[in-house]
């Protein structure tokens, strides 16, 4: 690892003062990469990932946006540019919104971020060489029009974004974060989001990265009593896109909907890991998560809904759909449940198979040609999830997602 170690010390050389960077950095060295005999990292293509093909950048690279990200710009309230995980950009925010850039090593979840995440050695990776945490905070009772875009563009190295959102009490919020470009990259996010009473969120996660790139992000949500986060993952670029999504309901009557989706090709891997931690009584989960895998593709899904003793009234559900495009696709759907509490709701239901003959049959029973009723199976499969994006937004990202498919080759079974 001499080229990434080299960069990585003299990036920590210009925070020397902050132990909590070098204490993250010593973790990640005496833990190392995790193996594929870790059992959350078994189905990860680690054989082929070599850390020294990176280095840590000590100032942002050269990144312009894309027609994408120009379009959804032009339907924003505002608009944030972070390149290579430095805040570039942040202009004249919203009334009753910040945006600041922190050097902290403070978890939303209470202590420092090292030890809320020392099990993970990309998150330490984070913790250590991210260059600050922004920011983004929406005052009580503040509600946010339209949506706030935050573009994460990054170059050929190594890029540690990290981000946390609060809302504070009564406030609402739309925000919606495009990550871009990374050819030959590796680009790590850590996220944070914390939602104080009847506060709500609706969130996407958009990621667009060259399919040569490495994706590893995680993010958690903290949400009070009465609040809502409404979160959105959508993974169409990386070579291997790992997404882990987790929700603390830590208050009653919170509510978390998790939809994510994405879309396989070539030989990408499309990894998705959840957790629903439910804390408090009358508190509701729902989780959709539907991909397709073309070409030699693969798919994984890992969720795990846990409800704590005292949660009484939960209402959890999870559901996992895939479609196998391709003869030497493959998915793979691990659904799982902990539940310490008897006065509950839930369910898990998982599904892996290609498209259906019978319905496009009767496509093409009807005049359709054999390629565009797969194309109409396909995007009909996908539309329950785009659906629920924000209005102004979900027919850019529609027809970004169908622009994709177009290029997508399906081979019947």
């Amino acid at each position: 690892m001499e080229n990434f170690t080299t960069s990585a010390n003299s990036f920590l050389a210009e925070h020397a003062k902050n132990d909590e960077r070098r204490h993250a950095w010593a973790a990640f060295t005496e833990g190392g990469l995790p193996q594929t005999s870790d059992e959350v990292w078994r189905y990860a293509p680690l054989d082929t990932f070599a850390l020294e093909r990176f280095a840590v950048p000590e100032a942002p690279g050269v990144a312009g946006t894309s027609a994408l990200a120009d379009a959804l710009g032009a339907r924003s309230a505002h608009v944030v540019r972070v390149v290579d995980g430095f805040l570039v950009s942040s202009g004249a925010a919203p009334a009753g919104v910040s945006i600041t850039r922190e050097d902290s090593g403070d978890s939303l979840c209470g202590g420092p971020l090292l030890e809320h995440y020392q099990r993970d050695s990309f998150s330490l990776l984070n913790c250590a060489l991210s260059p600050a945490t922004l920011v983004l905070r929406v005052d009580a009772g503040v509600h946010v029009g339209a949506p706030i875009l935050i573009v994460y563009s990054a170059t050929s190295g190594a890029s540690f974004p990290r981000t946390q959102i609060v809302l504070e009490r009564g406030a609402q919020a739309t925000v919606i974060e495009l990550f871009e470009g990374g050819a030959d990259g590796l680009v790590v996010p850590l996220e944070e989001y914390e939602l104080a009473d009847n506060a709500s969120l609706q969130l996407v996660n958009y990621q667009r990265l060259d399919v040569s790139a490495w994706h590893v992000a995680r993010t958690t949500g903290l949400l009070a009593r009465d609040a809502r986060l409404v979160q959105g993952v959508v993974g169409l670029g990386a070579h291997y896109d790992r997404s882990r999504n987790d929700a603390e309901l830590r208050g009653a009557n919170a509510s978390n909907e998790l939809r994510t989706t994405f879309l396989g090709s070539g030989d990408q891997v499309h990894d998705f890991r959840t957790h629903q931690f439910h804390v408090a009584p009358r508190t509701t989960s729902t989780l959709l998560s539907k991909g397709a895998v073309a070409d030699a593709s693969r798919s994984v899904y890992t969720g795990l809904i846990e409800i704590e003793k005292g949660a009484k009234r939960t209402d959890a559900r999870q559901t996992n759909h895939n479609l196998l495009l391709s003869p030497s696709a493959h998915a793979d759907s691990v659904p799982n449940l902990d539940i310490r509490e008897n006065d509950v709701m839930c369910a898990h239901a998982s599904s892996v198979g290609p498209l259906d003959e019978l319905q496009r049959w009767y496509l093409e029973s009807r005049g359709v040609s054999r390629a565009d009723a797969e194309r109409l199976l396909i995007q009909g499969f996908f539309y329950e999830m785009l659906s629920a994006l924000p209005t102004d937004l979900a027919a850019i990202v529609e027809a970004d997602v169908t622009d994709t498919l177009s290029r997508v080759a399906v081979v019947a079974p």
